[in-house]
């Protein structure tokens, strides 16, 4: 049984991961909760370790991982995503027993989906776009965000670590061809380059921003920058 906060926090990470990718920040998780210090955090954390819902991975900053959720919150979840289903959109389900998902992904239904990887996708220097499949790579149905169709990328360079995205990382991409503010998404630069930036439209240009001090935020035109998708999950490598 867990505590009100407990599940307080443990819904915050599953939603935050559902809709970024990446877990929060402890600073996050103390807002959120309304706690004065981040200790708090760090005793809520630890209850739900030892509680077998979460795990942390070791020299890797913000790493947590969802192994579990409580029965009405994995329902709640399976009925939002059913709920925004789109017409005629039929994701690939892998069939058979209990399917694990690739570790990192988040761990709460038994049903895994099959996505394309598109290549690899730049997370520094824009690379050229990739529009091949290279390989598919299984996933975890809770992670698709339920609207649209998605695909997979594999990340290169390091310019989105502070937001939890390591070089060699697959991403979790819904198509999609707007953005709102703050949006991680994959842009196509005049037409020949993709890179996986935050997005900010600022007056009449467009701010692609790393999530790296070492890298400066790249000011566009809107004509030279097509949203392809938006970042829904990650699988972090080991």
């Amino acid at each position: 049984m867990l505590t009100r906060k407990q599940l307080e926090l443990l819904d915050f990470i599953q939603k935050r991961m559902a809709r970024d990718g990446v877990p929060p920040s402890f600073d996050e998780m103390k807002d959120a909760l309304d706690l004065r210090s981040k200790s708090g955090i760090h005793r809520l954390i630890t209850a739900l370790e030892e509680r077998g819902f979460i795990r942390r991975m070791a020299h890797r900053a913000r790493a947590l991982e969802i192994v579990k959720l409580p029965e009405s919150m994995e329902r709640a979840a399976q009925l939002q995503a059913e709920a925004t289903q789109p017409p005629g959109f039929t994701p690939k389900v892998i069939a058979g027993d209990k399917v694990d998902p690739p570790r990192g992904a988040l761990e709460v239904t038994a049903t895994a989906m099959e996505l394309p990887v598109m290549g690899r996708i730049a997370a520094g220097v824009p690379i050229e776009a990739i529009a091949q499949v290279s390989h598919h790579v299984a996933v975890p149905g809770s992670m698709l965000s339920g609207k649209g169709e998605h695909y997979a990328l594999e990340v290169k360079g390091d310019s989105m670590i502070e937001a939890g995205i390591n070089d060699g990382d697959i991403v979790v991409i819904r198509s999609q061809g707007t953005a709102d503010n703050g949006d991680i998404v994959v842009a196509l630069v005049e037409d020949h380059e993709a890179t996986l930036k935050k997005y900010y439209r600022r007056g009449g240009m467009i701010a692609l921003e790393a999530a790296n001090p070492a890298y400066e935020t790249r000011m566009l035109r809107e004509d030279q920058v097509k949203v392809q998708g938006r970042l829904v999950g990650l699988i972090r490598s080991y």
